[in-house]
């Protein structure tokens, strides 16, 4: 996790030429950028009215200026690079230097004036989604507005009079623009600063990529056979851990882009869906869960109290979910026995492997050739050994010694002795 110092250092101005609708805006507020895919610190509000700030995973949140009651924000569209895990780089579109775009942080009651660059080959637009505002506003292109052309700049305005969990995304050409990766977070802080106060805040946006093995560039045309599943356009191991003080209450917020549901699922506790991207859910129109099926285009906040000290999983429970780059048109061979395959292939192919007669486990354990920027099916080490996963799964940490702004890794739980699992010896 990058410190403060560093994040200011590195994010630095990346202005959008263009016009804007009216002459006493001409100066545009920074569009900082940055490439890392380093989960940043909380960006502490130095002006306006007061919030406790959102952690966005392997992201950051956008910075603002104050003018006359204003709040502004600069965004730019445009073509990216984003590291989807060590190992594989994907060519994406997205905003200010990442897909998904930072997360836009106000609250309830403020004035928001958000400029947008273009710097897309093409025209864009964005929505806002889940925010009631006016319909000009709303980022529909040809319907509520003329498209936002190639090296222009567009500006929204409007009030945010309702806190929650929301998103932007494009309305023009989205099956494209989507499918590339153009999305990001919009949380909107209640007035109140006590009001559904948690200790930590987490969220992140779920995406589906198509990316032939080799490749860079992801398969727009694709319906359903996505093979990348992401959280904030990365993937297993390179999603950030969750890390959580013990008895801290956690929020995490998670909306859907892709192109199917998911059923959200976490080990070792339960929670509650406090909010969705119509609102907060009242107290007693909440039930205990372990598993939240979040569906397309919907935004869900999940709060816990962090009371079981130890590493859990969090993973989406479509099986083929948690896995990286799979093949569709992958025979099924297990219990066929190719040994006398195996070794006649080798005389052509040295160092040929068979796969799946046992079952896929193998494959998290072999070292295999893969063609470059293409990561393992399964992936990813624990102190116990391959973890066997890839796609949208990562682990929730939590710590009894965790200092409330500590973000970092604190490495893997210490089990108490006698409370792991052990080989039955007669």
């Amino acid at each position: 996790m990058t410190s403060r110092r560093e994040f200011i250092t590195r994010a630095g101005a990346a202005l959008g030429a263009g016009m804007v609708a009216r002459s006493a805006l001409a100066a545009l507020p920074e569009s900082p950028s940055i490439d890392s895919a380093a989960m940043q610190p909380p960006l502490i509000p130095h002006a306006g009215r007061p919030y406790n700030p959102v952690v966005t995973l392997n992201s950051w949140t956008l910075p603002w200026r104050m003018n006359n009651g204003w709040k502004e924000f600069h965004l730019t569209a445009e073509p990216v690079e984003r590291e989807m895990a060590p190992g594989m780089t994907a060519r994406l579109w997205g905003y200010n230097g990442q897909s998904p775009g930072p997360t836009i942080e106000c609250v309830e009651g403020d004035k928001v004036r958000i400029f947008v660059t273009n710097k897309l080959p093409e025209h864009t637009t964005v929505h806002w989604h889940g925010i009631l505002l006016p319909s000009g506003m709303d980022g529909v292109g040809g319907l509520s507005q003329p498209h936002i052309p190639a090296g222009k700049t567009y500006v929204y305005e409007f009030q945010v009079n309702h806190s929650g969990t929301f998103m932007y995304h494009p309305h023009a050409d989205e099956m494209v623009q989507m499918a590339m990766g153009m999305m990001g977070f919009l949380v909107v802080h209640p007035k109140d600063i006590n009001f559904m106060k948690v200790d930590r805040d987490f969220c992140f946006l779920m995406s589906g990529f198509d990316i032939e093995p080799g490749t860079m560039t992801p398969r727009v045309n694709t319906m359903l056979d996505f093979n990348l599943w992401a959280w904030n356009s990365r993937v297993f191991p390179g999603i950030d851990h969750l890390v959580c003080g013990l008895g801290e209450r956690v929020r995490v917020r998670m909306g859907n882009l892709t192109m199917t549901n998911h059923p959200i699922h976490i080990h070792g506790l339960k929670f509650e869906v406090t909010g969705t991207d119509g609102g907060w859910v009242r107290p007693e129109a909440r039930w205990p869960e372990v598993t939240s099926d979040v569906a397309i285009g919907q935004m869900r906040a999940i709060e816990f109290d962090a009371d079981a000290p130890g590493d859990w999983a969090m993973h989406c429970h479509k099986s083929h979910h948690t896995m990286n780059a799979m093949g569709h048109d992958v025979p099924n061979m297990i219990g066929v026995d190719q040994r006398v395959v195996q070794d006649s292939l080798r005389k052509l192919l040295p160092g040929y492997m068979m796969m799946g007669e046992r079952g896929m486990a193998d494959m998290g354990e072999m070292v295999m050739p893969l063609p470059d920027n293409t990561l393992p099916m399964m992936t990813g080490t624990g102190p116990f050994g391959p973890i066997e996963m890839g796609g949208m799964f990562t682990v929730l940490k939590i710590r009894e010694n965790q200092a409330p702004d500590d973000y970092s890794d604190p490495g893997w739980y210490q089990h108490p002795p006698g409370t792991v699992a052990y080989e039955y010896k007669p």
